[in-house]
């Protein structure tokens, strides 16, 4: 019981930094990217906790090696948090709730976006898969993890979409260097 007590304080100390990190500015954008992706974050926020409940009832268990599912659950959270964080140190006041191009916006091609084109999806993925395996649940894997790539993959989708709208040829060049959300596959 302790692995999904340590992965609930660490999500909850994830969004209780990153909510207010995410609605630093007030940004009224001059047009609307965004096509409720931001919304449909929402959606998958409230989703996961559902998982996480049902993970603690023990319904849904997942029978085989719990103990190692679990651990890897709770290290593949904490990995997908640092790789989130440091795309958006990297991606710095351009890191948004929504999909925004500012007029002064860069195309940030250093750091993890050297290889990615969404190391932040990529990082979120990888940690909402390791909260669904902390609770060796069925239902919390599913729970915690589907809601988030269908999401993510539609925002990656009106980010392209507003990325090559805004830096045409230099997005397209981009997108031929850099996979969207794993190196050298994907």
């Amino acid at each position: 019981m302790l692995v999904p007590i340590l992965a609930t304080v660490i999500r909850i100390i994830w969004a209780l930094i990153e909510v207010p990190y995410v609605h630093r500015f007030k940004i009224k954008p001059t047009r609307d990217f965004d096509k409720h992706s931001a919304k449909l974050w929402d959606v998958a926020n409230l989703i996961e906790p559902v998982g996480m409940v049902l993970g603690f009832t023990g319904i849904g268990r997942i029978a085989v090696a719990p103990r190692v599912i679990g651990e890897l659950g709770l290290v593949l959270l904490v990995a997908g948090i640092v790789i989130r964080w440091t795309a958006i140190y990297t991606l710095g006041r351009f890191f948004t709730g929504t999909v925004v191009i500012k007029n002064d916006h860069e195309l940030i091609r250093t750091g993890l976006y050297k290889h990615l084109r969404h190391p932040a999806y990529t990082g979120t993925l990888i940690a909402h898969l390791g909260l669904g395996l902390s609770f060796t649940s069925w239902f919390s894997l599913a729970l915690s993890s589907i809601p988030y790539l269908i999401v993510a993959f539609y925002r990656m989708h009106v980010e392209e979409r507003a990325l090559g709208e805004a830096f045409g040829d230099d997005y397209t060049a981009y997108c031929q260097t850099a996979r969207r959300l794993i190196p050298k596959v994907y």
